[in-house]
């Protein structure tokens, strides 16, 4: 079996929520002994040395990448107004990139080409022209609906007019790229439906977020108590807005409830505002070396989303290091969770108050709802099994 896989992001190292999925793809599918190809744009924003990439999976597939700047530009952004293309889509586009795949098409038959988000698919049509290959597109997230929900909470007239454009122009590319495929994987069984309502008629399977357990290795010993921690990219949106609100609306009256309670954020590219709020009890530590020892020395995870879409692989990783997750449903959106067993969920101020407060005066109900996570994530979320169901789509498509 050979498969291409495209995407947005050179998923080394897996570090963030996409590379992460994309990482462990590629590592279950290898396992069972698939040829792996892939071709990943490289942000400058978020550029990777691919030369000082050390890691046994990357020694096993054939990598290409090429180097392109997607930041938003003013006036590229402006002139894409009076253009029929979405600008959240098009600043992943390049000729030369087109170029580089092409090379690749050309050069080497594929059974299977997976596209690894709607960011991507802008070289769908380089694909069609040079292969015959069953193509898949792996929808991460429904991305015009988190435009949609920034938009929602945005109070500047002009910001959320605009972002309501863009979410217009997001939506109108991904219903129209929907059924270009043989086949869609959806990350949750709400976007599977999400997808439905956008009028997909091809196949259409659900794959959530895979991960390694055996990465996750627990040693309560070096878990504090009692401690809060939140942990994810500060350039998305999303968790910036989310973490501010739990910052100004819940943790003021949060942070006298226990002299000894420590809150920990972490996540790469920390924006200045947030040390602002360093103090005794809040500690922020911008990006951490090792997210997993960084989870395991803290309790309990504070996930605040207002908007998103998708699955959060942060709660995943929380869920198989065992921690107890205080969340918005809309951060847990898509996780078959049970409230008040395997995650609290908390959606106003008064609810985050009350869940800490129980989680801090009662330490057996954190460590139980830990315990239960863990059971959770290992029975839905286990990398081996993932890459088998998702070779065997792979198999029934070659042979329709």
């Amino acid at each position: 079996m050979k498969l291409l896989m495209l995407s947005h992001q050179v998923p080394f190292p897996p570090n963030s929520g996409y590379p992460i999925v994309v990482y462990n793809t590629i590592k279950g599918l290898l396992k069972l002994g698939v040829e792996v190809t892939l071709f990943s744009i490289n942000p400058y924003k978020e550029k990777t040395d691919v030369d000082d990439i050390y890691d046994p999976i990357f020694e096993k597939i054939d990598f290409h990448s090429y180097n392109i700047d997607t930041e938003v530009n003013i006036w590229g952004a402006f002139f894409n107004i009076f253009s029929n293309q979405s600008y959240n889509v098009s600043r992943f586009f390049d000729d030369e990139a087109a170029k580089v795949l092409e090379n690749i098409l050309r050069e080497r038959d594929f059974d299977v080409i997976q596209f690894e988000g709607i960011y991507v698919v802008p070289y769908l049509e380089t694909v069609k022209e040079h292969s015959k290959a069953k193509l898949i597109y792996r929808a991460h997230n429904i991305a015009f609906d988190v435009w949609e929900r920034l938009a929602l909470r945005e109070r500047f007239t002009p910001r959320r007019v605009y972002l309501e454009f863009l979410s217009r122009r997001l939506k109108v590319y991904e219903t129209e790229q929907i059924n270009r495929f043989h086949q869609v994987f959806a990350i949750s069984e709400p976007d599977r439906h999400s997808i439905l309502r956008m009028g997909c008629q091809t196949r259409l399977d659900v794959f959530p977020v895979a991960i390694d357990f055996e990465k996750y290795n627990i040693d309560n010993t070096k878990t504090s108590f009692p401690t809060l921690f939140h942990l994810g990219a500060m350039d998305w949106r999303p968790n910036k807005e989310g973490l501010e609100w739990f910052l100004d609306e819940i943790w003021p009256d949060i942070e006298t409830l226990n002299r000894e309670l420590r809150f920990y954020i972490a996540g790469k590219n920390m924006q200045k505002q947030f040390f602002d709020y360093d103090s005794d009890n809040l500690i922020v530590e911008g990006e951490v070396f090792d997210a997993v020892e960084f989870m395991n020395s803290k309790a309990i995870m504070i996930v605040p989303l207002l908007s998103a879409s998708g699955m959060r692989v942060k709660i995943i990783e929380g869920m198989a290091m065992q921690k107890c997750i205080i969340a918005t449903s809309m951060a847990a959106e898509g996780i078959n969770y049970k409230n008040g067993k395997d995650i609290l969920i908390a959606n106003t101020s008064d609810e985050f108050y009350r869940a800490i407060l129980q989680c801090i005066t009662q330490p057996n109900k954190w460590q139980e709802i830990g315990a239960n996570a863990r059971k959770t994530a290992e029975r839905d979320h286990e990398i081996n099994s993932n890459a088998k169901r998702m070779l065997n789509i792979y198999e029934k498509l070659i042979l329709a």
